[in-house]
């Protein structure tokens, strides 16, 4: 039986970028130039989702849903035109949902975790340029990835990290849990998130691993490389490990420094 991937259209403020998210599976999330391109962009992108969801047996719901469906359009903000990425809550994510939903995105942030996990570990150092040349090597996309979640995501729910403590498995291990800890807590009592909501920052933080997760696989200079959308990436423009720990090694992501406030810059300012 098949069934539709449920999408929403975050539309911009001036008319330059869409987003496509899907609005059941966390992380999924394409954008682009028009409405339809944002949603062929997602669509071919659907595959690559495909492993984060087999990781918590998620696999088969994702692979019925061969329709894709749009079910409301909603504003974004200047940073939607600007770089193509979500930046505002949907609708549903401003809806209440019960604990069952919630432990199913949690699940699947967790499987996003490992995949960018395991693909640091397997990836080269060094990376494919860019077709503008230039780009981050693996090591500074691990510190940057980092950095923002526990600078920034993290920090929302009253849960940071430093850097440093993030680049050893047990320190890594303990700030995602505590993180996630801290949006349940947060979401449970109903404290208010500013602009954001607790299931926006969800699928916020799964998206940006995901996105230089498959940056990662795509710039792969070793016989891993991954034939993935590389050609449809705009970034020059704009199984969880049974021990539940990283299998990266993180501490070799101390060599560059990477600013602390997102920026979906395919370069860190000031690191070339």
């Amino acid at each position: 039986m098949t069934s539709a991937l449920r999408l929403l259209i975050e539309q911009p403020t001036r008319g330059k970028r869409w987003v496509a998210v899907a609005a059941d599976w966390p992380g999924l999330e394409r954008g682009g130039k028009t409405e339809d391109e944002s949603v062929e962009k997602l669509a071919r992108y659907i595959p690559r989702y495909l492993p984060v969801a087999k990781r918590v047996r998620l696999g088969s719901a994702l692979a019925t849903q061969t329709d894709l469906d749009i079910i409301g359009r909603y504003p974004g903000t200047g940073s939607t035109d600007f770089w193509g990425v979500s930046f505002a809550p949907s609708p549903l994510d401003r809806e209440p949902f019960d604990a069952r939903t919630f432990d199913r995105q949690v699940r699947l942030l967790r499987a996003a975790w490992a995949e960018f996990d395991e693909t640091a570990a397997r990836v080269s150092a060094e990376l494919r340029p860019g077709v503008r040349g230039g780009g981050r090597s693996r090591d500074q996309i691990v510190r940057h990835v980092l950095a923002n979640e526990g600078g920034d995501f993290s920090k929302r729910v009253q849960a940071p990290s430093e850097v440093e403590d993030l680049l050893t498995p047990d320190g890594l291990t303990e700030h995602r849990e505590r993180f996630v800890a801290a949006m349940r807590a947060w979401y449970r009592e109903g404290k208010p998130l500013g602009k954001w909501t607790i299931p926006y920052l969800l699928r916020h933080t799964a998206y940006h691993v995901l996105d230089h997760t498959w940056e990662m696989q795509d710039r792969d200079l070793t016989n891993h490389a991954t034939t993935g959308a590389a050609s449809e990436r705009s970034r020059d423009t704009a199984s969880m490990p049974r021990s539940g720990r990283p299998s990266t090694p993180l501490s070799s992501a101390m060599r560059e420094p990477c600013p602390s406030r997102y920026s979906p810059f395919d370069r860190c300012v000031g690191v070339q």
